[in-house]
C-alpha cells in the first residue's frame, strides 16, 4: 500500500510538515507496513519558503537593500549552490509587510530592491530563480526592478526618472545598453496566482492600489502611468501587455517579469510541485491525502488541493482531503471530485479547540478514513 502525504499548512494551527507527521502516525497504527511518502506542498502563500527550502536545501543569504522608500533594509532569499538555484520573495524587499499602514504609499513606491536581491543572486553564480511576487507595496510596473538590473527609463528630455509609479506617463524611452552581462544566462520563474490585466477596472491600479495607501485620485494617476507604459512596453519588446495573464499581478510586476526578466508565469502550486518532483514521487500511488486549512472557493483557484487533483487525476489516483474545517456546499465539493473527505470541526467542539487540538483529530480523521477506504478497495 503506497500512500503520499502532501498537504498545505492549517493557517495558525498545523504547519505541513506536522501534518505529515500525525497522519503517517495514524496511518502506521492501522497499516504498519504501508510505504509512506510525506511531500508538504505549498501555494505561494505564507510559509511557502519553508517548503522550498525543505526541497531546495538552500542557504539563507542575508543581504542589504532599498525598502519601498528607497531606504536600507536587510531582506533574506534561498540559495542552492550545487544547483545554482534560488528563490525570492520580493515581499523581503518591496513588501508591505516593511511598512505601518499609516505609511503606504504605492505611488511613491519602488520594486528596486527586489531587482537588487536578483542581482545579489546572480553575482553569486544563480542560474535558475524562482521569484515569488505576492505582497507587494508597489505600483511601479516593475521599473525598480529593472533599474537595478541596468535598465534606464527616461523622460523626453533624455533624463533619468526616478522609478516609482507616479512617474510612469514620464518614461519616453527605455534603455537596455546596460543591463547586467549575466542576467540573460538566467532562467526566471515566476510564482503569480492572480491573473488580472495591467491596466483597466480590473487591473493593478484600481483592484489592488486602495489596499497599498493610493486615494482614488492616486489609482487614476498610476492606472494612466500603465497604460502609457504599456504603449512603450509594445513598441520596445513586441508584447502587448494586455494580453498577458497576470500582467497586473503585484502592480505590473507579472508583465515586468516577463519582458525584463523573460521570465515563465506559473502558479504557485505547479512551481512547489516541480521543486519536490510530486509527479514522479506520487506514481502508483494507491492514495494522496491533502489537505489545507479551509476547503472553499479558494480552492478552485490553484491553491494546494487544486494542485494535488491536477495531478493525481493524470495518473488516475485517489485523493483524500482532510481540511481543518469547510465552506463548500454539495454540489461545489462534488465538482472538486475528491475520493474522500473529512474536517477536524467534525470532531472539535468549536473553533478553538479545533485550532489548538488539530493533531488529535487528524490521527481520529486517519483512523476513520483507513476504516473507510477498505470498502472502496
Amino acid at each position: 500500500m503506497k500512500i503520499v502525504i502532501a498537504p498545505d499548512k492549517f493557517k495558525n494551527s498545523l504547519t505541513g510538515f506536522e501534518f505529515c507527521d500525525a497522519v503517517e502516525e495514524g496511518i502506521r497504527q492501522v497499516i504498519p507496513d504501508a510505504e509512506i511518502i510525506k511531500s508538504p506542498l505549498a501555494d505561494g502563500g505564507d510559509g511557502t519558503i519553508e517548503i522550498v527550502n525543505y526541497y531546495l536545501n538552500g542557504e539563507v543569504i542575508h543581504v542589504t537593500v532599498n525598502n519601498p522608500f528607497f531606504q536600507s533594509v536587510k531582506a533574506s532569499y534561498l540559495y542552492n549552490q550545487a544547483s545554482k538555484t534560488a528563490f525570492i520573495e520580493m515581499a523581503e524587499a518591496s513588501g508591505v509587510k516593511l511598512l505601518k499602514p499609516e505609511v503606504f504609499d504605492c505611488k511613491n513606491a519602488t520594486t528596486l530592491g527586489t531587482g537588487e536581491m536578483l542581482i545579489d543572486a546572480i553575482e553569486k553564480g544563480a542560474t535558475n530563480i524562482i521569484l515569488g511576487i505576492g505582497g507587494s507595496a508597489t505600483t511601479d510596473c516593475g521599473i525598480g526592478m529593472a533599474t537595478a538590473l541596468g535598465y534606464r527609463f527616461l523622460d523626453k528630455n533624455n533624463q533619468y526618472v526616478k522609478p516609482i509609479g507616479a512617474n510612469l506617463s514620464s518614461i519616453k524611452t527605455i534603455d537596455d545598453s546596460g543591463i547586467h552581462p549575466k542576467l540573460k544566462t538566467v532562467k526566471f520563474k515566476i510564482a503569480c496566482d492572480v491573473s488580472n490585466p495591467l491596466y483597466g477596472q480590473n487591473g493593478a491600479a484600481y483592484v489592488y492600489a486602495k489596499q497599498k495607501g493610493a486615494t482614488l485620485q492616486d489609482i487614476e494617476l498610476l492606472d494612466k502611468g500603465l497604460q502609457d507604459f504599456s504603449k512603450l512596453i509594445m513598441s520596445f519588446f513586441g508584447i502587448d501587455p494586455q494580453l498577458v495573464k497576470g500582467a497586473g499581478a503585484a502592480g505590473g510586476m507579472g508583465i515586468a517579469s516577463k519582458v525584463f526578466l523573460n521570465g515563465t508565469i506559473e502558479r504557485g502550486i505547479e512551481l512547489i510541485k516541480h521543486l519536490a518532483d510530486f509527479d514522479n514521487k506520487i506514481k502508483d500511488a494507491d492514495w494522496i491525502i491533502t489537505g489545507e486549512g479551509n476547503l472553499d472557493a479558494q480552492t478552485f483557484s490553484g491553491k494546494t488541493i487544486q494542485g494535488v487533483l491536477t495531478s493525481a487525476k493524470a495518473k488516475h489516483i485517489k485523493v483524500a482531503a482532510f481540511c481543518g474545517g469547510m465552506d463548500l456546499n454539495s454540489i461545489e465539493l462534488e465538482t472538486l471530485r475528491l475520493n474522500y473527505t473529512d474536517v477536524v470541526t467534525n470532531y472539535a467542539i468549536d473553533i478553538d479547540d479545533a485550532m489548538k487540538n488539530g493533531e488529535k483529530y487528524l490521527k481520529r480523521i486517519v483512523k476513520k478514513f483507513l476504516e473507510s477506504f477498505c470498502q472502496f478497495e
